[in-house]
């Protein structure tokens, strides 16, 4: 094969980091842009954790065309009964079935022997097979494992019918030179390997999940299970667009190809970053906000010369564009709505009308608007069509020494204006204070954020913040160039989607 099979597992293991929550709208909408990048297989969840889990995986299924369509499972009966009811219709699926296979996990966790751990392996990718062609099996904590237990686990899998075989670093132990070997070992020593895709899973628990990933391509792995921006357990997974940028970069080096549209990448690592609250940190390869940005004088002056003096890849290979058309206050409707086009963003009518309105508000306050301006402000307004609640005024008085006074004016679910004001520790304090009066939900602010969009006094400020309710977690979203406006709607962006979920339970 001269390809590898790009294998994302945002929605399942990324989802899984500690903070991050998606609704069920939110991963059928960063299903649809991997499948606009090009993914070959999506990992849409784990459908037995939960009947919401469950429901996603059954819609991401029935939406998604192109790509191949994957559930996770545990090796038991019902859970596998469980993820083909979740996939079945879906155009191409796959039914991913793991069990430990360490004798630390046997012993711990699964109070197993391996003939046990093995027996079922077998019996349960049997099951999966009966329900679909298509069938990986993972022997979890792979690089903790025995080998030659794991090369006997791997030629029953096969012989049952697994089509891909998935060799997991799971808590990210292995360092690139041993992993390579392992990998080197699997095609030696398993005699039927040649009968499915070798594929890896690595964890970034040491910093190698990439690393380790491109090491087993070179090996013969062609598959690599990845994440958008990296995200998932502990440390985090392979970041997909390192491990594809690597492989477009460096066709000397591994002469392979991806199906991967690199010019979706830095909208689906945003995308991913918006829903998820996670913050891509300025130095994060390919897709921070550094990657191609030059501050030393001697870099300028290359880079001015001849761009490929100190940049190995365009920012343009991963969508980042520099457009001759500047955007300004004079813009109209049509250069707005083309650029937005140009940006990967086609909204109907009223979504148009509403980001254009605020689009005009910024252009009175910012001489020029940056792409990233804008794509903020859509993102800002699409957040905002399913408000029960919205932000009509905002003043704060503080100071020192001043007592931090806010008032706040918002439109109820019925179209009601509510009114009210509190004094707080600071501006964004009292404002939270007067809103959670008129806005009585219970709950518990636990991680507030602010960034600048661009440079420059007059940037737009985005505020990401976390509440808790229940022992679950919303994440508010608010741009504004005034960051106390920003953390109003960040705010009740929160207190929105805590409601909604509220009213469907």
């Amino acid at each position: 094969m001269d390809k590898i099979i790009i294998f994302d597992t945002t929605l399942r293991d990324g989802e899984q980091a500690p903070g991050a929550s998606l609704d069920i709208d939110e991963k059928i909408e960063i299903a649809k842009q991997l499948e606009k990048l090009g993914v070959d297989v999506i990992e849409a969840g784990f459908p037995v954790t939960s009947p919401a889990d469950f429901e996603a995986v059954r819609r991401i299924a029935h939406e998604v065309t192109d790509s191949v369509v994957c559930g996770l499972t545990h090796a038991n009966a019902d859970a596998i009964d469980r993820t083909w009811g979740a996939i079945k219709d879906a155009k191409k699926s796959r039914i991913h079935v793991f069990l430990s296979s360490s004798d630390i996990h046997i012993e711990h966790q699964l109070h197993k022997t391996r003939d046990q751990v093995l027996d079922l392996s077998v019996a349960m990718v049997t099951r999966a097979k009966s329900y679909c062609d298509d069938v990986e099996f993972s022997p979890m904590d792979s690089t903790r494992t025995e080998p030659e237990f794991l090369y006997r686990i791997l030629e029953a899998v096969i012989n049952a019918g697994a089509t891909t075989v998935n060799i997991p670093d799971t808590v990210g132990y292995a360092m690139p030179r041993e992993f390579g070997a392992l990998i080197d070992s699997i095609f030696k020593n398993v005699p039927n390997i040649d009968k499915a895709v070798v594929s890896v899973h690595c964890h970034n628990d040491l910093g190698f999940a990439v690393a380790n990933s491109l090491v087993a391509v070179n090996r013969g792995a062609r598959q690599i299970e990845c994440t958008i921006n990296g995200i998932g357990e502990r440390a985090g997974n392979a970041a997909l667009e390192e491990i594809v940028m690597a492989v477009n970069t460096r066709k000397d080096v591994y002469n392979l190809e991806t199906g991967i549209d690199t010019t979706q990448i830095y909208r689906t690592s945003r995308m991913v970053s918006d829903f998820t609250g996670f913050l891509v940190q300025p130095n994060k390869a390919i897709v921070g906000g550094n990657a191609f940005r030059h501050e030393s004088g001697i870099h300028q002056d290359g880079v001015i010369k001849e761009r490929a003096t100190y940049e190995i890849m365009s920012p343009a290979d991963i969508g980042l564009t520099v457009n001759s058309l500047v955007l300004g206050k004079h813009s109209g409707r049509h250069a707005f709505k083309n650029r937005l086009l140009e940006l990967g963003y086609k909204l109907d009518d009223d979504d148009l009308n509403r980001a254009f309105a605020a689009f005009k508000d910024v252009a009175d306050k910012k001489k020029e608007i940056d792409d990233r301006d804008i794509e903020a402000l859509v993102a800002d307004e699409l957040r905002a069509v399913s408000e029960i609640y919205h932000l009509e005024h905002v003043q704060v008085c503080c100071g020192e020494p001043a007592v931090p006074t806010a008032s706040v004016k918002l439109s109820g679910p019925d179209g009601e204006l509510l009114e009210g004001a509190s004094v707080g520790t600071g501006p964004v304090d009292a404002i939270y204070k007067a809103i959670s009066q008129l806005v009585p939900v219970p709950n518990e602010l636990t991680e507030f954020s602010v960034k600048s969009v661009t440079e420059g006094i007059d940037a737009i400020g985005e505020v990401t913040i976390k509440i808790e309710s229940d022992d679950r977690t919303y994440i508010g979203r608010g741009a504004s160039t005034d960051i106390i406006v920003a953390s109003a709607k960040a705010y009740l962006n929160a207190l929105n989607r805590l409601i909604s979920v509220k009213n469907r339970s």
